[in-house]
């Protein structure tokens, strides 16, 4: 099993992945770090749970983007709602 580390705003993080797989962990990872950078480094001083989610909510909507400007592309389908499971029976 592989093993990389990501630093991300000052911090390091490990990740366990796939053998052969640690490049592609990177090249994410140094992804992830460019789009912090364009946020600005005002933005870290909101605290990681704000910051991870601005930048999930930046992500989702290049890849919303993205989705919508591929030729054959369809309006992507809401997430199905969790539904709650029923207890067992037993």
């Amino acid at each position: 099993m592989g093993q990389v580390s990501i630093l991300l705003n000052g911090r390091t993080y490990r990740f366990d992945c796939g053998e052969g797989e640690e490049a592609r962990f990177h090249l994410l990872g140094e992804t992830i770090k460019a789009k912090l950078d364009q946020l600005g480094p005002e933005r870290g001083r909101e605290g990681d749970d704000r910051l991870l989610v601005l930048l999930a909510l930046t992500l989702a909507d290049e890849l919303l983007d993205a989705r919508a400007s591929l030729p054959s592309a369809a309006p992507p389908e809401p997430a199905p709602a969790a539904r709650p499971r029923k207890p067992n029976s037993t």
